[in-house]
């Protein structure tokens, strides 16, 4: 189990206070619900949709000397730590989030996730 200091449990009790919190944006797009009112969880959710985020797929790594860095030219061959085969890793604002292989889309090249990270596994990651 994930242990957390005094400063992220206060950061995590923090979160508990948006449950409660109440946003009416004049003008607002929120979805009725069944009984035909707005939805304020919707409506609250598209306040945040619009933040960019860093998507990162990473292939590998490779730890290197200067010396063999400067050596680098045009047909180099940079030997990796991931072996063929391996899922690549998918990160978001530098967090792992899921994990996935390369496949290739109108001549560029996508990842198909195969595996996503329970909420659960990120928080204990922090730790």
């Amino acid at each position: 189990m994930a242990e957390f200091d005094d400063n992220e449990l206060g950061a995590l009790d923090d979160l508990d206070k948006f449950e409660d919190f109440e946003f009416d944006k004049e003008g607002a797009e929120a979805e009725d619900d069944e009984e035909g009112t707005k939805s304020v969880k919707d409506s609250r959710l598209d306040l945040i949709l619009d933040i960019p985020l860093t998507v990162t797929v990473e292939l590998g790594r490779s730890k290197m000397l200067i010396h063999d860095l400067l050596q680098l030219g045009q047909g180099s061959v940079i030997e990796l730590t991931k072996m063929v085969g391996e899922p690549l890793e998918v990160l978001v604002n530098d967090k792992l989030v899921a994990r996935g292989e390369v496949v290739v889309v109108n001549e560029k090249f996508g990842v198909r996730l195969t595996d996503i990270i329970s909420p659960m596994e990120r928080v204990q990651s922090l730790g």
